[in-house]
């Protein structure tokens, strides 16, 4: 008589009479195992369906690391998530989509879209305990999803460290005084003249300008993309004293980077308050916050703003990245998660448009100083940061230690969403290479090893033309690309592993769910099933048409045909991972077609084995790949010595 084990199911644990262990040989030829109930043995089969991976033994085994407190995971999701983005894109989406207009559509899109697919990473890291590749043994077939995140997460970390370079670089040069981008220095007393005289037609350029884009980036040196020219290394050295920063805060893992997050996530709300009080107190701010929020009405029926709302939702909040799945898997199982959702990602949001009355406020005095509007002065992304910004703090009296907060707090900033994107990849290679986590030299090797590589690589993007590079990376590795990633995840979950089961799980982890809860989750599931892929074909339907429509740029350069096709590349092999490794997992399977897909989505056992972490829950051991044949029951050493369990059979 032969014993078959049975699959698992979704949503079911696979539980044994017998505790599995790693099986023995003794010198009599048996294979023996102990703590086995069941007294029949059953030959070995013949084949298996799928090649079985043994037992980890109980010394290799390295239990996960676990947050220090739910406060350090809190705060560490919103220091990823409240990020540059935050401070130097939102603002200028407002003013540019109908101002206070824009917030119907972009707290539409963060309940439709933003939430759902927050609380899906998150629940799915969380309840497998696992990293953006592992995690996917839930459904085998879509394990590309995973190499896709670490794809996005090595081109986002690759160029999201020089911005912090130039940070670095700023705030070392606001210790002077005057400072050296302000009028008040002396080499600049000729070009503060020309521009006064200059500014109707809008030629001649600010000190701000001239230091940015002569003394940082070394711009005016360069071609072109084709023509970086050399290393700045005054860029080159702040670039390595970042990466340094992010190792040794990344050394030992959750336990070194939870306790940083304690500065780095608080302190930037503690100067967005002091710049909102120092703004409300100057002359002209009013216009500014005006310019901010003035509802234009007609701008509802523009596509743009729908898709410039979902945009930066999707992006501020981090999500298909694989760092926010990563920081989850650490969590204790029985963490509310449905919780953790709503704080982090409405906190997310409130501080973008916090943020807003900062910048705008001293843009609007800025403005009123110069005579000119707003929009003279209003600009986005590193424009506003490093040229629009800096030149309004330098006109407020004691500007030297404006400028050092305004610095200090953009170093925070990136540092916490960087220290998101490499947790990303981390937490993906050590659960491949589980045997990392249990020496402590070679994980620390490990990670040296990929900072000085993604320094190495960083210095194309401190070259003259470095800036060129930066921006082509940084438009194409968050664009369709992450969106095919996220959509395959909403549909994999939602339609493959099974709604129903997933919203199961949830309620398995957080165990007493309050009445609340589970009405929540009726929301949730229609937004996986209906409204969250639609909103997602939405957005990306919208970027292929402006992707075709709109050409390339930064500043008066146009990139050329060559450039955008590599930056389409660049997306291209991150979404393309999820058909590769969709191909793999169905040629590992046997049978027709139809059998192997169906195979390929349905979870590996070890996917119940993850929920170590939860408290009571460590006896809790399964096989950890999935057999489909029949087993062989193994015998102890007791069997061959005694009859005991025979006579109690026959009793």
């Amino acid at each position: 008589m032969q014993y078959t084990e049975p699959k698992a199911a979704p949503g079911s644990s696979v539980s044994n009479n017998a505790t599995t262990q790693q099986p023995s040989v003794h010198s009599n030829g048996h294979i023996v195992a102990h703590n086995v109930s069941s007294p029949t043995t059953v030959p070995q089969p013949q084949h298996d369906s799928r090649p079985s991976t043994p037992a980890p033994t109980p010394e290799s085994y390295v239990p996960r690391e676990q947050w220090g407190g739910k406060y350090e995971f809190l705060l560490s999701c919103i220091g990823y998530c409240v990020g540059l983005g935050n401070v130097w894109r939102f603002p200028y989406l407002c003013y540019r989509n109908g101002g206070g207009v824009f917030l119907i559509p972009y707290f539409i899109m963060l309940f439709f879209t933003g939430v759902p697919l927050f609380l899906m990473e998150l629940s799915l890291g969380q309840y497998g305990a696992a990293g953006p590749i592992t995690v996917w043994k839930c459904c085998p077939l879509l394990k590309g999803i995973g190499i896709g995140m670490l794809c996005v997460s090595t081109l986002v970390c690759l160029y999201y460290n020089v911005i912090i370079a130039w940070t670095f670089y700023y705030l070392g040069s606001s210790f002077q005084s005057p400072l050296p981008w302000s009028c008040d220095a002396i080499a600049n007393s000729a070009l503060c003249g020309n521009a006064t005289t200059n500014s109707s037609s809008g030629t001649s350029l600010s000190p701000t300008e001239v230091f940015w884009n002569e003394r940082v980036l070394g711009v005016v040196n360069s071609e072109g993309l084709h023509n970086p020219g050399p290393v700045r290394w005054p860029l080159a050295l702040c670039l390595l004293a970042a990466w340094i920063i992010i190792f040794l805060c990344m050394l030992k893992g959750i336990r070194s980077s939870g306790k940083v997050v304690y500065v780095t996530a608080t302190f930037p709300y503690f100067v967005l308050i002091v710049l909102v009080i120092r703004g409300a107190t100057l002359e002209g701010s009013l216009q500014g916050v005006a310019f901010y929020l003035t509802p234009d009405w007609d701008r509802l029926a523009n596509a743009q703003v729908w898709n410039d709302a979902a945009s930066q939702i999707f992006y501020s909040l981090g999500i298909g990245v694989g760092g926010l799945l990563s920081m989850a898997s650490y969590n204790k199982f029985d963490n509310n998660v449905i919780r953790d959702t709503l704080i982090i990602t409405i906190g997310n949001c409130s501080t973008s448009f916090f943020a807003g009355f900062a910048i705008f406020s001293i843009l609007g005095h800025m403005a009123w100083r110069k005579g000119v509007p707003v929009a003279k002065v209003a600009d986005t992304g590193p424009g506003l940061a490093f040229v629009a910004y800096p030149e309004a703090l330098a006109l407020l009296p004691g500007s030297v230690f404006w400028s050092i907060l305004f610095f200090l707090m953009l170093f925070m900033l990136g540092v916490d969403t960087l220290f998101g994107n490499m947790e990303g990849i981390t937490t993906a290679v050590l659960d491949e290479f589980p045997q990392l986590r249990g020496n402590m030299k070679h994980k620390s090797l490990f990670l040296g090893c990929l900072c000085f590589a993604f320094y190495l690589m960083g210095l194309l993007l401190v070259t003259d033309g470095g800036i060129y590079w930066f921006t082509l990376i940084d438009s194409f590795s968050t664009s369709f690309g992450l969106i095919i990633i996220t959509l395959f995840m909403c549909i994999g979950i939602s339609f493959f592993y099974g709604v129903n089961q997933f919203c199961n799980d949830i309620i398995d982890m957080i165990r007493h769910c309050p009445p609340w809860c589970s009405k929540v989750l009726l929301y949730f599931k229609a937004c996986w099933v209906f409204f969250t892929p639609f909103l997602l074909l939405f957005i990306l339907t919208y970027i292929f048409i402006e992707m075709y429509n709109t050409s390339l740029h930064y500043g008066s350069y146009v990139f050329p045909r060559w450039g955008k096709a590599l930056g389409v590349c660049m997306g291209a092999t991150c979404c393309l991972q999820i058909l590769i490794w969709a191909i793999v997992a169905v040629s590992r399977e046997t049978g027709t077609l139809k059998d192997r897909f169906q195979k390929a989505i349905r979870p590996l056992n070890s996917w119940r084995a993850n929920n170590l972490n939860s408290t009571g829950r460590a006896e809790e051991q399964v096989e950890p790949e999935r057999v489909e044949a029949p087993f062989t029951v193994t015998l102890t050493d007791m069997d061959f010595t005694a009859m005991t369990w025979e006579t109690a059979g026959e009793a």
